[in-house]
C-alpha cells in the first residue's frame, strides 16, 4: 500500500518577498530613526562650533566674537596624523602565516599601497584627510571600499565593408551596429556597407571613498560593524548613475525627487545636499533616487541561521531592489576617542565646545568692557542737550548744549585684563583634555626656556602622547579593517596577473596566488617618541650593524645587507623621503656580475704535470726525428761512397781484366737494402 505523503510538511521554509520586505524596511527605519534623531543632531552641533557660527545667545549692542578652539585643535593634531598615514607605505601592512607565505605578503603589501596611493579617481591624501576631520570634528568617520565594475562606451563608423567583415563585427559581443549604408558599386557586384559600430567593455577597479558621516546608519544596539544587525549607507543617485549600475529605468524612474523633498534626511545632509545647487534643470536623468545599500544579517533561507546579505532598497519606503548574499561589510570606521561597548564614542569638538563656549563668553564681556571704557556712556539733562550730537560719536565732534553740564559722561574702568587669566586657564584645560598645546607643537619658547633637554624631551613626548593614541587606534581599527578588505576584494576579483609599476619598476602581481587569510600588522608606534628620538635610535642601530658588517663579515649570524638596508629605509622614512630606492638598492634585487671560476690547485697541477709530460714526448720524438735524420744523412753518404766504390772498381775491372761489370744490378740491390733500413727506423715505437 502507497504511502500517503502530506504536503504541508515539505513546504518551503523559505521567507516570501513581502516577509523579507517588511523584515527590512523596519530594520532600515528604526536605524534611520537612531541615526536622524540621537546621533546627528550632536554631529551637527560639533560642525557649528567648528565652523565659528552663532551660538545662539548674542545680543544686540554687544560683542559677537568667539573664539575657534574645537577648529584650532582639530587643525593642530591633522597634520600629526597625516604625516602618520600618508608620510610612509607601511603604515599597515600583512604578515605571513607560513613560510608560503612570505613573498605574497610583501607583493600584497606593495599591491594595496599601490592601489590605495596610484589608482584612485580621488587623491588618497584627500580620502584619508576628509575621513579623519570627520572622525576628529563629529566622532565618526567612514571609508567605504568596493569593486566597481563600469561600462566604458566608444562609438566610430566604418566605411566599405563587405559581408565577410560585417559578419566579423556581428560576431563580437562586446560591438553593436546600426546600418547606415548599403550599396553596390560598378566595379564589384560585391555590396559595401557603412555603419555606426558602437563598442562597450566593462572595466574594474577597486574604488575607496570618503562617506560622510550623515549617510552611514546602523542599528542603536549595535557595538561594532561585526556584530551590528543592519548597516547601511544612504544617499541619494541620480537616475543615470543607478542606470549604468544595471537598473532599468522604469523600476527607479517612480522613486525619482526633486531638490524640494530633500527634507527626508537630517540636517546634516540636507544643508550638505542643499549647498551643492546640483538642480537638475528639466533632465530627468539628473533627478535623484533615495537610494540604500544595507548589509544586514537575516535567514532568508529559513535554515534558523542568519546569513549577511547585500541589499538595496530605493525610495522613502526603502523598496527592495536587488537581494544578494555577501561575505562581508565594505566599511571602515574610524573614531577618535571609542567608548567601551558602544558603536559611536567622542571627539574632539565634544572635548572643546564648552571651552569654546566659556571662552567666547569671557571674550565678549572682555571686548564689552573694552567698548564701554572707549566709548563711556553718557547722560543728558533732557532738552538741554542735542540728542543727535550726543550719539555722534564722531572724534572731535561737537555737543550743543542750551547750559553747562547738560552732558555728562560715565567713565567706567576698563576691566578687561581681568579675563586673560581665565582665558589662560581654559587653555590649559583644553591641552589637558587634548594633548595639544604650544610646547607640543615647537610654538611657544618660553614654555621650554632655561629647561634641560631631557626635561624638553619629556614634556614633547607627554603632550604627543593623545595624538599617538589617536593615531593607534585609527590604525588598529579602520585601517585594519580596510587592508583586510581591499585584500579580499583583491583576491576575489583579480584572478589574471597585472604589471603595475612599483619605485620606477615594473612587477607582475598575481593575487590569485594570496591567502586571504593573511595577518594585517600595524607599524604605528605607540609612545616611543618623536620623529627625531626615533631617527636618533635608528642612527644607533645602523651604526651597530655597520659595525658587525665590518668586523664579522656579510655572513655572519648577526646582521645582512637585507638588514642594513631596512634601517636604512627607516631612516629615509622618518626623514619624509617615501621612496628609498632613489638612494639605495634593494639587495634583494641585486644580481652580480657573474665572474669566471676560480681554477681548481689540483687542476692546475695536473695540468702542469701534462704539460711536462708533453714537453717531455715532445723533445723526444724532436730527438727521434734527429736521430732518424742522422741515420738518412749517414746512409746516403754510405751509398755515395758504395756507388762510388763500385764505379770506381768496375772502371779497375774494366781496365784490368776488360770484362763488363752490371752496375745497375748492383746498384738497385744497394738501393733496396737501403729501403729496407729506411722502413725499420719508421717502425722504431714513438716515446
Amino acid at each position: 500500500m502507497a504511502e500517503i505523503i502530506d504536503i504541508e510538511e515539505f513546504e518551503d521554509p523559505s521567507m516570501s518577498e513581502d516577509e523579507v520586505q517588511g523584515i527590512v524596511s523596519n530594520a532600515i527605519g528604526d536605524a534611520v530613526d537612531f541615526i536622524d534623531n540621537t546621533v546627528s543632531p550632536a554631529r551637527a552641533t560639533a560642525a557649528e562650533y567648528y565652523n565659528g557660527e552663532p551660538l545662539g545667545n548674542e545680543q544686540e549692542g554687544r560683542s559677537t566674537a568667539q573664539t575657534m578652539d574645537v577648529r584650532d585643535t582639530v587643525q593642530a593634531m591633522l597634520p600629526s596624523l597625516m604625516r602618520i598615514f600618508c608620510g610612509s607605505d607601511h603604515v599597515v601592512e600583512y604578515a605571513p602565516t607560513g613560510p608560503e607565505d612570505v613573498e605574497a605578503a610583501k607583493q600584497a603589501t606593495d599591491y594595496v599601497n599601490y592601489i590605495l596611493n596610484q589608482d584612485q579617481d580621488q587623491s588618497y591624501i584627500e580620502i584619508i584627510y576628509q575621513t579623519m576631520k570627520d572622525a576628529l570634528v563629529k566622532g565618526s568617520g567612514f571609508l567605504k571600499y568596493f569593486y566597481d565594475e563600469s561600462e566604458n562606451s566608444n562609438s566610430y563608423e566604418l566605411e566599405n565593408l563587405d559581408d565577410q567583415a560585417l559578419a566579423a563585427l556581428n560576431a563580437d559581443p562586446e560591438i553593436e551596429i546600426e546600418m547606415l549604408q548599403s550599396m553596390v558599386g560598378t566595379d564589384s557586384p560585391v555590396p559595401m556597407h557603412k555603419v555606426r559600430v558602437v563598442k562597450r567593455s566593462k572595466v574594474g577597479k577597486i574604488k575607496v571613498m570618503s562617506v560622510p558621516p550623515e549617510e552611514i546608519v546602523i542599528n542603536r544596539h549595535a557595538r561594532s560593524l561585526e556584530d551590528a544587525d543592519i548597516v547601511a549607507h544612504r544617499c541619494y543617485k541620480p537616475v543615470s548613475d543607478l542606470v549604468e549600475m544595471g537598473y532599468a529605468l522604469e523600476d527607479i524612474e517612480q522613486y525619482a525627487t526633486i531638490e524640494e523633498d530633500f527634507d527626508l534626511f537630517n540636517e546634516e545632509a540636507r544643508e550638505r545636499l542643499l549647498n551643492r545647487n546640483d538642480m537638475a534643470y528639466g533632465d530627468s536623468s539628473r533627478k535623484r533616487v533615495l537610494y540604500v545599500e544595507a548589509y544586514m544579517y537575516i535567514d532568508v533561507d529559513g535554515d534558523g541561521v542568519s546569513e549577511l546579505r547585500q541589499i538595496c532598497c530605493a525610495g522613502p519606503n526603502y523598496e527592495i531592489l536587488r537581494n544578494d548574499p555577501t561575505d562581508m561589510i565594505p566599511i571602515a570606521f574610524f573614531c577618535p576617542d571609542p567608548e567601551p561597548h558602544a558603536f559611536f564614542g567622542m571627539s574632539l569638538a565634544d572635548l572643546t565646545m564648552d571651552i569654546q563656549r566659556i571662552k567666547s563668553a569671557v571674550l565678549r564681556a572682555s571686548l564689552d568692557s573694552l567698548a564701554m571704557s572707549t566709548h563711556p556712556r553718557v547722560g543728558i539733562v533732557e532738552g538741554q542737550a542735542s540728542l543727535e550730537d550726543v550719539m555722534n560719536v564722531e572724534a572731535g565732534g561737537v555737543i550743543r548744549m542750551r547750559q553747562p553740564g547738560a552732558v555728562i559722561p560715565f567713565n567706567l574702568p576698563y576691566v578687561g585684563k581681568d579675563a586673560f587669566g581665565m582665558l589662560a586657564y581654559m587653555d590649559e584645560i583644553r591641552e589637558n583634555r587634548t594633548g595639544i598645546s604650544k610646547a607640543a607643537d615647537g610654538l611657544d619658547p618660553s614654555a621650554l626656556q632655561s629647561s634641560t633637554l631631557l626635561a624638553v624631551q619629556q614634556t614633547v613626548a607627554a603632550a604627543q602622547q593623545r595624538t599617538e593614541l589617536i593615531a593607534r587606534l585609527f590604525a588598529e581599527g579602520g585601517m585594519t579593517r580596510l587592508y583586510k578588505g581591499l585584500l579580499q576584494l583583491i583576491i576575489k576579483h583579480q584572478d589574471r596577473p597585472r604589471m603595475i609599476r612599483l619605485r620606477n619598476q615594473f612587477v607582475p602581481m598575481s593575487p590569485d596566488r594570496w591567502n586571504a587569510n593573511m595577518d594585517v600588522v600595524s607599524n604605528v608606534a605607540l609612545g616611543k617618541g618623536g620623529d627625531q628620538e626615533r631617527m636618533s635610535m635608528l642612527q644607533q642601530v645602523a651604526g651597530k650593524q655597520e659595525q658587525i658588517l665590518q668586523t664579522m663579515g656579510a655572513n655572519n649570524p648577526l646582521v645582512d645587507l637585507n638588514n642594513y638596508y631596512q634601517t636604512l629605509t627607516q631612516m629615509l622614512e622618518v626623514a619624509g623621503f617615501k621612496d628609498p630606492l632613489r638612494f639605495f638598492k634593494d639587495p634583494a634585487t641585486f644580481q652580480p656580475v657573474p665572474q669566471e671560476p676560480q681554477p681548481d690547485p689540483n687542476e692546475a697541477l695536473v695540468q702542469v704535470q701534462m704539460q711536462a709530460i708533453q714537453a717531455d714526448i715532445q723533445k723526444k720524438a724532436a730527438e727521434l726525428e734527429l736521430e732518424r735524420e742522422k741515420m738518412q744523412r749517414e746512409d746516403d753518404r754510405r751509398r755515395d761512397k758504395d756507388e762510388a766504390d763500385i764505379a770506381l772498381k768496375a772502371a779497375e775491372i774494366n781496365a784490368r781484366y776488360g770484362a763488363q761489370v752490371n752496375t745497375a744490378e748492383i746498384k738497385a740491390n744497394a738501393e733496396r737494402d737501403r729501403e729496407l733500413v729506411k722502413q725499420l727506423a719508421q717502425r722504431a715505437p714513438n716515446v
